[in-house]
């Protein structure tokens, strides 16, 4: 699992935040409907994700992908009639495999609240466009981060699958549609996990896919991520896309070479009980002579060919580059630790107190950040200074009269 520090400066800033009740439908979900879909940065990031999943040349991947993320009662398939005792029993079962460590609010973590929740057709809470890129204060964390930050992330995808054409050659096999795919599906949970409150943070993630003691095949091991990667496979798993799609998409978090196969197995598993399906009978895992789980070989390439942990036979390419391309976090986790100070430090010029954390949030650092970006104020203060981040919210406040005072 790849380590981001934004975990840490998440954590330190919402600690700054009262804690809110996230077995409900977050009661600041609305203000952020308004503000993402709103922000020109948003929709051109929105526009872009779409323009490439348009390409998806396999009808069944390209369909399923623009249902989940354009239509807004898109029904969330692996939550179909989820009621208590069911949520129960998959707990209960995730507990048993050694994929849920004791402690924290398992429930709410890895069943957020939904729109008619538990019903035939459960809803997301927010849209592409509204939802954030990570927990509060980490990259992307404002209304519509999640559309920027997939935009970059997919666009990284295709550039890093050019690139190992022109290295290796143009004959390289790589799938085209799980390179689009994975990068659209990987963060699609972040629309339920990371709901908004009324103060203007957001819901605490919950992690799990393992205890974090022994969770490679019984050895030393930390298999543990953010219940939207396990959540967003849940998804894909359930609407039936196939094994090589979903396996690139579970190696977002960590490629699955270099002893790091037993977290994307582990991942696969988690998943596989949220969506009630026989991970063996779908494709997406085998068993090896050992009795361990393992990722199946695809393709023709290893047919005959032994499947052990020294010479893996069960590795495609497109699993390395999506885990490539899920970095921005890199630049972006920065740059929003950079953008908080900037607004703090220029926001009395705009008639707002910091100390005041929801106004403050709401009408300010959540619309700024929507409409400008982090990184690009951070970019612009490394340049030219703070009178230059001064001069472009004063241009947005001039183009969007209604967003700030």
């Amino acid at each position: 699992m790849k380590t981001k520090p934004s975990v840490f400066l998440a954590l330190a800033l919402s600690a700054l935040l009262p804690a809110a009740d996230q077995s409900k439908l977050g009661e600041g979900n609305a203000a952020a409907l308004k503000t993402g879909p709103s922000s020109p940065l948003v929709q051109t990031a929105v526009r872009e994700i779409l323009e490439q999943v348009h390409k998806i040349r396999d009808g069944a991947i390209r369909e399923a992908t623009l249902d989940a993320l354009r239509n807004p009662v898109t029904c969330v398939a692996h939550r179909v009639r989820v009621g208590e005792e069911v949520k129960a029993a998959i707990l209960g079962k995730l507990r048993e495999e050694g994929l849920l460590a004791p402690g924290g609010n398992a429930e709410t973590g890895i069943f957020p609240p939904l729109k008619n929740d538990g019903g035939a057709c459960p809803q997301l809470p927010l849209t592409l466009a509204a939802a954030p890129g990570s927990t509060f204060g980490s990259h992307h964390s404002y209304p519509g981060g999640l559309a920027v930050h997939e935009a970059f992330n997919l666009q990284s995808a295709l550039n890093f699958a050019a690139l190992y054409r022109k290295m290796y050659g143009k004959d390289v096999s790589i799938d085209e549609d799980f390179v689009i795919a994975a990068p659209a599906w990987h963060d699609w949970a972040k629309t339920m996990v990371m709901q908004w409150n009324a103060n203007g943070g957001e819901f605490d993630e919950f992690s799990f896919g393992g205890t974090g003691r022994t969770d490679n095949y019984g050895a030393p091991g930390d298999s543990r991520t953010g219940a939207h990667h396990i959540l967003s496979l849940a998804e894909t798993m359930a609407r039936g896309l196939p094994p090589g799609l979903v396996i690139t998409q579970a190696s977002a978090h960590a490629a699955p070479t270099l002893g790091n196969e037993y977290k994307v197995v582990n991942w696969l598993r988690a998943a596989a009980l949220l969506a009630r399906i026989d991970p063996a009978a779908k494709g997406y895992l085998v068993i090896d002579k050992e009795g361990h789980w393992r990722l199946p070989p695809l393709k023709h390439l290893w047919e005959g060919l032994d499947l052990n942990k020294n010479g893996q036979t069960n590795l495609l390419l497109e699993y390395q580059i999506h885990n490539l391309s899920d970095a921005d976090f890199v630049e972006s986790i920065p740059s929003v630790a950079n953008a908080e100070l900037l607004l703090k430090t220029v926001a009395k010029q705009f008639g707002y107190d910091p100390a005041d954390k929801a106004v403050y949030n709401n009408k300010f650092r959540n619309v700024v950040l929507a409409f400008i970006g982090p990184e690009r104020l951070s970019l612009l203060y490394s340049s030219f200074g703070l009178d230059a981040v001064t001069k472009e919210i004063d241009r947005l406040k001039v183009r969007n009269p209604m967003r700030l005072r």
